[in-house]
């Protein structure tokens, strides 16, 4: 099973927003196949301050990092980025729709050939 690591740099999250998109209620998920020889995952998570004040986002920011625990390492795609960006309605959905989401996302934005 690949690794799940993060994304730390503002290039990397830059070149995601150039794959491919999955926009659901709670969030928009962004992936983008690196194309190199590292089968690991990479997860990177966004929140702006149009979502909320400090301690909302926070919430949001926990969340979705125990989605891509849950679900990525079964689910996602080895070897690419994935970006999770938060929206307004993200922080009232129940963890159960949002996890529902994810993998509808993720089933989205694989390769037709994975299929």
């Amino acid at each position: 099973m690949p690794s799940l690591d993060r994304l730390t740099q503002r290039k990397d999250y830059l070149a995601a927003n150039g794959g491919k998109r999955a926009p659901m209620p709670g969030f928009v998920l962004l992936v983008r196949e690196r194309n190199d020889a590292d089968p690991s995952m990479r997860i990177g998570i966004t929140v702006s301050k149009k979502v909320g004040n400090a301690v909302i986002r926070n919430r949001m920011k926990r969340r979705f990092r125990m989605l891509a625990r849950e679900i990525l390492p079964a689910a996602g795609i080895a070897g690419a980025d994935h970006v999770l960006i938060g929206r307004n309605g993200g922080i009232e959905r129940p963890y159960t729709d949002l996890k529902a989401e994810l993998a509808k996302a993720l089933r989205r934005v694989r390769p037709k050939a994975d299929q």
